[in-house]
């Protein structure tokens, strides 16, 4: 009977194993093509889509073609999330990393403004909206895939590695362009050498894709689903927020100064250093590389601390050190060593994961399965619009207007604060049984009907 249970338990575990590899290879992918965007926003983008004198101006042009994506990314995220609650996670994250994988690809095939005009940045953006559109469909359900297969006990560890896919694609996306600015010219770069970080997509896609044909939905998902056929259950948008308007948006004030810190840390910098430290693009990117490598690692430790503390203490601890790393991080940067830049980014991106690291276990452990995919992409995805996107935006205006970071560092502690409000009206569900959740909507169902 014990060989019996052992090697169940075996069975069980590889099979996570190749859920969560399945779940991370399609997030890295995703993620190694958005935030390569954003690099070459800063980088090129800016001069060739379409350029200007005034260095400042020009990236904030970048950025405001950046924020696109951001903006497309909630409706990607509903539609998604209504759709993988009929249909499945898995088909719609087929479907999410092939066009991702499209719209990189064409970018990296878009003729320039001294080519085409004003048809330049118009079809960038359209490419932009796209890639946003589909990594808006991706999150939500990459982590509900590892989530649903997980056990209650250690939900928090293993929800929490399609979240290292994100500092492993941005660390992919680094490398890559560390290795092409460090070979080629600065002419060659900006003439020709961006465009094979976008080519190269193609091929990461299709061994992403390939390794997610090789899982299934979870078992509770396939449970539910055959009831809501049954019974005609309501799901989607609409019904999230009209019996979970409370976890909704909950969900999103947890994500407000995670989603602004993350851009802050990994996008900004390099403008300020680049333009205010006058640090060179190689050694910039050189410092996001070893953070993100590091960062990668520490978000699923921070994740098994979650099955052990609980979701809301290490989130707390995470909101409270953020409110202060404007305040140290660019005094930091303005040394101009390199150390002392590499500490400043990496504290950041670690007072990250002890937010970013529970995000999947907190919001799957906030809605039932029927409406699960839906409720955790609309709480993630359209906090990107007011957070993510105006980030950089909001933080090299202030930066122009006052000449100063300080009042950078006060816009990120005013968000900590909405989100520390956010996380007082969070419930702690440590450990919790997800078919308890669905049995307790089953009920208030039929509670209803009396």
């Amino acid at each position: 009977m014990s060989s019996s249970n052992n090697a169940e338990k075996k069975t069980i575990r590889a099979q996570l194993r190749k859920v969560v590899a399945a779940s991370m290879a399609g997030t890295v992918v995703e993620w190694y093509e958005f935030f390569l965007y954003g690099t070459a926003a800063t980088l090129v983008f800016h001069i060739l889509f379409p350029p200007t004198d005034d260095p400042l101006n020009a990236i904030l042009a970048g950025f405001a073609t950046y924020a696109v994506g951001f903006i497309a990314r909630p409706f990607g995220g509903i539609i998604f999330g209504h759709f993988g609650d009929k249909y499945g996670r898995k088909k719609l994250l087929q479907l999410s990393i092939i066009l991702v994988g499209a719209a990189t690809f064409l970018m990296g095939c878009l003729p320039t403004f001294d080519q085409i005009g004003y048809f330049a940045p118009v079809l960038l953006v359209l490419l932009r909206l796209i890639q946003g559109f589909a990594v808006g469909g991706e999150w939500g359900g990459a982590v509900l895939l590892v989530a649903e297969h997980s056990p209650n006990k250690e939900r928090g560890f293993w929800a929490s590695f399609p979240q290292s896919g994100v500092p492993l694609g941005n660390l992919l996306a680094t490398g890559v362009l560390l290795v092409l600015t460090a070979t080629l010219t600065e002419e060659h770069f900006i003439t020709w050498g961006w465009r094979v970080a976008f080519w190269l997509s193609a091929v990461i896609v299709l061994i992403g894709y390939y390794i997610r044909t090789r899982v299934s939905d979870a078992p509770i998902f396939d449970e539910v689903q055959s009831e809501e056929i049954d019974e005609g259950v309501d799901y989607g948008i609409k019904a999230v927020f009209k019996r979970y308007p409370r976890e909704v948006f909950a969900a999103m004030g947890l994500r407000f100064v995670e989603n602004i810190h993350y851009y802050l840390v990994v996008t900004f910098s390099i403008t300020y250093l680049a333009i205010v430290v006058d640090i060179e693009q190689a050694e910039i990117l050189g410092a996001l590389l070893a953070a993100h490598a590091i960062h990668a690692i520490i978000v699923p430790l921070v994740g098994a601390a979650t099955d052990k503390v609980g979701r809301k203490l290490p989130y707390g601890i995470g909101i409270v050190l953020t409110a202060s790393w404007g305040f140290f991080a660019f005094p930091m940067y303005d040394t101009g060593n390199f150390f002392v830049i590499f500490l400043a980014v990496l504290i950041g991106l670690i007072f990250h994961a002890l937010m970013y690291a529970g995000q999947p276990a907190i919001m799957a452990e906030m809605f039932p399965t029927r409406m699960r995919n839906s409720g955790v992409s609309t709480g993630y995805q359209v906090t990107a619009i007011v957070a993510g996107s105006f980030a950089p935006i909001i933080a090299t205006a202030l930066l122009q207007q006052f000449d100063s970071s300080v009042p950078i560092a006060f816009y990120l502690l005013i968000a900590a604060a909405i989100s520390m409000v956010a996380l007082l009206f969070t419930r702690e569900t440590k450990g919790i049984d997800l078919r308890s959740l669905d049995q307790a909507d089953k009920d208030r169902r039929h509670a209803a009907k009396r």
